[in-house]
């Protein structure tokens, strides 16, 4: 359980990257064939948990991994996510559209931040919306453990934001991946389960 007075009021389910694009059959990593069980199975694991922050008064922020568009609709992509995911094309993440979005299964979100890289911190006003929220604790859930979640709770770690990671409610495409990662992140913040998760908002 967490090592310091919990408040729901000043606490965030701060979701990594939970949208249609990456989870949907119909979105840009279902129409590849690039899926796992593991993060799949996500959203029904989490949602659980964002109804009883609701009622209990906390926050719940949505990051939005983007690709934004430049000249003709054509997405800024970098370098090595070409190589990694060469099917990503125009429409793809774009902002505002349908696979650029929350999986409905989590909506809706108090706060929602455009993310261009690994961290959610990097050029986004995810620092600004913490501060004026009165944000003082992040429980970090999503995709990937050992991408955006990792570098995310690092930045956050930098910045003396607590952070919670939720071990159960973060997913990569092998276990052992996100097994090291989890074991990593401990070393920087709290790891929690999901079920503990919900105790501390209902005040157990």
């Amino acid at each position: 359980m967490s090592k310091q007075p919990f408040e729901p009021s000043t606490t965030a389910i701060l979701i990594v990257d939970l949208q249609n694009d990456f989870l949907h059959a119909k979105g840009a990593y279902g129409r590849s064939g690039t899926s796992s069980q593991d993060i799949a199975a996500l959203p029904s694991k989490v949602a659980p948990l964002l109804d009883v922050v609701r009622k209990a008064g906390g926050w719940i922020i949505s990051t939005q991994f983007t690709l934004l568009p430049g000249k003709k609709g054509e997405p800024f992509i970098s370098d090595h996510l070409k190589k990694l995911r060469p099917f990503l094309t125009k429409g793809d993440f774009m902002p505002s559209g349908w696979g650029h979005s929350l999986v409905e299964e989590l909506q809706p979100a108090d706060i929602t931040i455009e993310k261009v890289a690994y961290s959610a911190f990097y050029q986004s006003r995810l620092d600004f919306a913490i501060n004026r929220a009165g944000i003082k604790t992040l429980m970090v859930c999503g995709i990937v453990t050992n991408g955006g979640v990792a570098s995310t709770v690092r930045d956050a770690h930098v910045r003396d934001i607590h952070t919670i990671t939720l071990e159960d409610g973060c997913a990569a495409f092998s276990k052992k991946t996100h097994d090291v990662s989890i074991a990593s992140l401990a070393t920087v913040g709290e790891v929690m389960s999901i079920t503990n998760a919900t105790k501390l908002f209902e005040g157990g």
